[in-house]
């Protein structure tokens, strides 16, 4: 390979940096474009500036806080997450606003305190691949109304960020329940997200697994429960449809 032919480096991760105070706006700057790979493009203090950012930079990836004046973060996610992957950093734990944030498409919710440096950027890294991160406390606000209708809560120890696959709880389907409707494994996890209202996106994000066969999975998963939309497969999952009986067969 001649000297002209030699690939040049890889391509910085663009970030864009959303958060009202101007300490942890210049702290997270200063920490992510110490790494070669991350270049912070722009920072904003609320989420109209975070949108006019995005829109003229297209950056790879959005830090997001949730509580900024003016337009915040949750009213903002909608605008932005058709522009670049939205990860909310934030100190808002509440399990509403946790929730809120990923029916409105954020890839991934890390509170401050709950994550240390290193998993920041290896957090940010894998939301550009198209992955998810949640710190525990937002993970175990995710997976609380599926488990609360299955009358367990999910357990969820320790401080690392990790995919939500990662964290997942037994989430009470247990091998009876899955032999009820004869799904694999695979399709039991995936109809668990599907009752916890998560789209094939984020699907995919949290198993590694391309949308398409998160698709096959459900079609499969819709002829097993004789379902012909995710409300009612839900329903039929969770134990709500009319004359069912979750766990028995």
């Amino acid at each position: 390979m001649t000297k002209s032919q030699a690939p040049g480096p890889a391509t910085p991760l663009r970030l864009v940096v959303a958060d009202d105070n101007p300490v942890v706006r210049a702290g997270l700057t200063a920490l992510l474009s110490s790494h070669a790979d991350i270049r912070v493009v722009a920072e904003a203090t609320n989420g109209h500036e975070a949108h006019e950012a995005a829109r003229r930079h297209r950056p790879d990836v959005i830090l997001l806080d949730v509580r900024m004046p003016g337009m915040d973060g949750i009213a903002a996610l909608p605008h932005l997450v058709r522009i670049a992957p939205v990860m909310m950093l934030t100190y808002s734990g509440e399990s509403e606003t946790v929730r809120e944030a990923l029916r409105r498409g954020a890839s991934g919710y890390l509170i401050h305190g709950e994550f240390n440096t290193d998993e920041l950027v290896e957090a940010v890294r894998e939301i550009r691949r198209g992955g998810s991160r949640l710190t525990p406390t937002a993970a175990a606000a995710a997976m609380a109304p599926l488990a609360q209708a299955n009358d367990e809560l999910p357990t969820v120890t320790g401080n690392s960020v990790e995919s939500l696959s990662q964290v997942q709880p037994n989430m009470g389907q247990s091998s009876s329940y899955r032999s009820r409707f004869r799904l694999s494994r695979r399709e039991a996890e995936i109809m668990d997200f599907i009752a916890a209202g998560m789209n094939n996106q984020q699907i995919a994000a949290t198993c590694f697994i391309s949308e398409k066969t998160v698709k096959n999975h459900i079609n499969r998963i819709f002829a097993k429960l004789h379902s012909t939309s995710r409300a009612e497969a839900a329903a039929k999952w969770l134990g709500t449809a009319p004359g069912s009986h979750p766990g028995r067969s």
